[in-house]
This record gives structure tokens, C-alpha cells and sequence, in this order.
């Protein structure tokens, strides 16, 4: 038997194709050596979100006093908050179960699989040929080479949703996005917390919004120990000891790396179909198929790039449109949105200030409107941060940017302002509903027109106007 569709990995981006080519009654084979869903589900967005809400309602009980309801101490209790965590990827986990997907008409092989030639791919002891192949493997926490690490018992995104036990004081390698959201959360379950950097923490995103973020985790009493050097680190009495260099030495008692992410392409034998990688992931075109095996696309973390959940299903939707039905794609990485879900929230699309000023030079202007002039977060107390919008000429927006309250959600129209190259003015004429956050956008919008009823050439226009009644 021929299949359609061969993919491997039952992750975010192939259970998206595996989905779609199957409704439109393709002949599709799936292999996944570990469990359905993926990081996403079971290690990553789902389970991180889940402890971040326990965490928002620990928060919660603190922060009262100014609403004239009594701040107290939460109890918590950490095991519970990770039932909670459990009963969250639970409810989701049948959605992407073997027999929802063995429902669609999807054959499922819960097996390794590696490539033995250019179609063909063997699997728990069989030979499986498609005429079309995608790779969706995804990616892990990678391990920097530090001194002593591998010795010493250390958490990852895979394993500390399985953690049980509540950290006295826990260590943090890395302050991207995974490590200041588990910064957060973890500080505000009550645990004492070290976010180590070698750098500059959230690096990717607009400095001037991340130092908001920054400013209200160090707020909320996480250490954050930014352009670090490790030199090695060590365990001793039953204490995880950090040596920087320098000679200072940080000892907690739990240690979480996360500090970037691998593409799992280990066993795959891509040599064998002729598909070209590195150690940022395979090697693919605009339309996400390998140069050097044209029957074989890559998607999501596996494919390089950037690594999020919803780059992953939209990379499954152009594949879809590329391989069965011919249409010619090209994977846009300027209109992908990210969003650090720490609180404030921070999101961004497109380019930020310092990218735009490089590729469009005086054509640039910067719009802004801080939350603290916002009704509807002034009620709400969440005050802290704005709406940033990049525009160039003609007033096209080229990016936005937005730390505050719900600025993931809040970043939705900005994604597609970006993607169909709308102008600033498209903003400015939006009628919304009062008092919503939503508003501070059309605000910053707004701020486009500033000083308009000053310019000469407006006055004389309302003087010349006014002749004819």
C-alpha cells in the first residue's frame, strides 16, 4: 500500500495535517514514539499555562488591599496545583488521542520511524511507502555545556510539570520566555527564585517593554541576575550549588534550564531520503519542502525558525495547500506573533522600533499610549505598560508591540494589520466598546494625527472652507 500522506511526529503541526489531509480523504499514516499532542500538550503551552493561572489566583489574594478587600498569605499547596496542572492536559489530551485521529481514517504507528530511502520509512518492524512525506518532530530543552550539569539531577520543561515537590529556592538557566514565565509563576506559589542570564533576559523582544516586565517580576521578588557567566554547577548536602564566574555561588534546591530549544531530528536517518539539516533544523524553502527530496516538507520546531505552537499550525495549513492540492505557498515569518504570558503580558508582531528605523530609515514613526490612560485599566488596577505601534510610510503599520494586561489578546488585530499591510488610519476610525483595554490601541492610533490642528495648511483649509458657508 501507497500512502498519501507519511508524517512523522504527532505534535501540534502533524496532528494539524494528519487532520486536514484525512477530511479530504487522503490515505495518511502517523508515527509517534512518545505521546499524542506533543510538547505543546503535555510540556509546554498547555501545562505552563495551567500553572500560570494557579499562580494569577495566589497573586490574587496578595494584591486586594488596594480594592479594600484584605491581602493575605495563600496556602498553597504545590502537589495540588499540579493535579491541577494534570487535569488541564487531561481534558485536552482526547482531542489529540490515537483514537480520535484512528477515527479520521488515520493509520497510527506509536513507533520510531527513520527514513530508508527517499519515500519509504520503517517503523516497529515494517516498511511504510507515501508519496508525500512531513517531518513535524518538534524540539527539546537543549543543555548548555556546562561544567557538572549532566551530574546533578536538573528540571526541564518536560519534567517540571511532573515535579511534585515544592521548591524552596529555585535556579533558573535561562530569562526567555520559558524562564521568566516559570520565574513568575513559581515566585508567586511561594518559592524563592533565581533567574540566571548570560545575556540580556527576554532579548528577542523591545527593550524598552521587557524592562516593564523585568521590573515587575523584580517587583515580586525574583532575583534576576542578568550577562552571567556559569562556570559550573554542583550538588552538595542535597542543595544544587551554581558557581559564577567570579567565585559567587548560589545554592537552592531546585535547578530549571531553559535555555533555548533542539530540533529532535536524532534516528530519523534523513541521509537516507537525501534531506539536508543542521543543528537549527532541516533545510527548507519558502514552501516548507527540502531542496534535496522534493517529496518531503518540514514543519514547525523541526523545520528551524521560529519555535511556537501556532508557527507550527500554520505551517501545517500551507503544507496542506502545497501537497494535495498544488497551490504555491511561501512561509511569511514577518506576520508570526509571540507572547510571553508572564503578568504584564508581552506581545509582539512584525518589526520592532529599532528593526524598522534600519529598513525604513525617516519613514518611521512611533506611536504610543500608556494602559495608565485607559479607563478601563484604571478600574481593573493594571496600569502598567502600553501599545507601541511601528508604522512607516504612508502610515502602513510594520510591527506593534504592547506589554500590559491581556496584550496577548489584545495584539490579535495588530497581526493583522501587519499581515494586510493596513494603514494606521484603519485604527483611528475603529468605533469601539467603552471602557475595554482595546481602546489604548486606537489611542496610540490616534497620536498618529497629533498636532494636525496646529499646521498652517489646516488652518487655511478650514478659512477657505468657511467662505463657501
Amino acid at each position: 500500500m501507497i500512502y498519501d500522506l507519511a508524517i512523522i511526529g504527532g505534535g501540534s503541526a502533524g496532528l494539524s495535517v494528519a487532520a486536514a489531509a484525512a477530511q479530504f480523504g487522503e490515505k495518511v499514516v502517523l508515527f509517534e514514539k512518545s505521546e499524542m499532542g506533543g510538547d505543546c500538550l503535555n510540556s509546554g503551552c498547555v501545562p505552563s499555562k495551567a500553572l500560570i493561572a494557579a499562580a494569577k489566583y495566589a497573586q490574587a489574594q496578595r494584591a486586594g488591599a488596594a480594592f479594600g478587600v484584605a491581602a493575605v498569605e495563600p496556602q498553597v499547596d504545590y502537589a495540588k496545583v499540579m493535579d491541577h496542572v494534570q487535569r488541564v492536559i487531561a481534558a485536552i489530551a482526547p482531542h489529540d488521542s490515537v483514537e480520535r485521529f484512528e477515527g479520521l481514517g488515520v493509520k497510527v504507528v506509536q513507533a520510531a520511524a527513520r527514513f530508508v530511502s527517499a519515500r519509504r520509512i520503517e517503523a516497529a518492524g515494517e516498511v511504510f511507502e507515501a508519496r508525500k512525506i512531513v517531518i513535524a518532530t518538534g524540539s527539546r530543552a537543549g543543555v548548555p555545556p556546562i561544567a557538572g550539569l549532566k551530574d546533578v539531577p536538573f528540571l526541564t520543561n518536560e519534567t517540571i510539570f511532573k515535579n511534585r515537590e515544592k521548591p524552596s529556592h529555585l535556579i533558573i538557566i535561562g530569562g526567555g520566555p520559558i524562564g521568566m514565565e516559570m520565574a513568575q509563576a513559581h515566585r508567586r506559589l511561594g518559592c524563592q527564585v533565581t533567574v540566571l542570564e548570560g545575556l540580556k533576559a527576554l532579548g528577542r523582544d523591545d527593550p524598552e517593554l521587557s524592562a516593564t516586565v523585568i521590573e515587575a517580576l523584580a517587583a515580586e521578588g525574583v532575583a534576576l541576575r542578568e550577562g552571567v557567566a556559569i562556570e559550573s554547577v554542583a550538588q552538595a548536602g542535597g542543595k544544587i550549588r551554581v558557581a559564577l564566574k567570579g567565585g559567587e555561588v548560589i545554592e537552592g534546591s531546585h535547578l530549571l534550564v531553559a535555555a533555548g530549544r533542539v530540533p529532535n531530528l536524532g534516528g530519523l536517518n534523513l541521509e537516507a531520503a537525501g534531506v539536508a539539516y543542521d543543528r537549527r533544523g532541516i533545510s527548507v524553502d519558502a514552501s516548507l519542502r527540502s531542496p534535496g527530496n522534493r517529496a518531503v516538507y518540514a514543519a514547525g520546531d523541526a523545520a528551524g525558525g521560529l519555535q511556537f505552537t501556532h508557527v507550527a499550525g500554520y505551517h501545517a495549513g500551507l503544507i496542506i495547500r502545497n501537497a494535495l492540492f498544488r497551490l504555491p505557498v511561501k512561509n511569511r515569518t514577518d506576520i508570526i506573533p509571540w507572547v510571553t504570558y508572564t503578568d504584564p503580558e508581552l506581545a509582539q508582531v512584525g518589526l520592532n522600533e529599532a528593526e524598522a528605523r534600519k529598513a525604513h530609515g525617516t519613514a518611521v514613526k512611533v506611536l504610543k499610549w500608556p494602559f495608565a490612560e485607559n479607563d478601563r485599566a484604571q478600574a481593573e488596577g493594571k496600569t502598567k505598560g502600553m501599545v507601541k505601534i511601528i508604522t512607516g510610510r504612508g502610515g502602513v503599520i510594520l510591527g506593534a508591540a504592547i506589554v500590559g494586561p491581556s496584550a496577548g489578546e489584545l495584539i490579535a488585530p495588530f497581526v493583522l494589520a501587519v499581515t494586510q499591510k493596513l494603514k494606521i488610519s484603519a485604527f483611528a476610525n475603529l468605533v469601539l466598546p467603552y471602557p475595554t483595554l482595546g481602546e489604548a490601541g486606537k489611542r496610540a492610533a490616534i497620536t498618529a494625527y497629533a498636532g494636525l490642528a496646529q499646521k498652517p495648511f489646516t488652518r487655511r483649509l478650514l478659512g477657505l472652507l468657511k467662505i463657501f458657508g
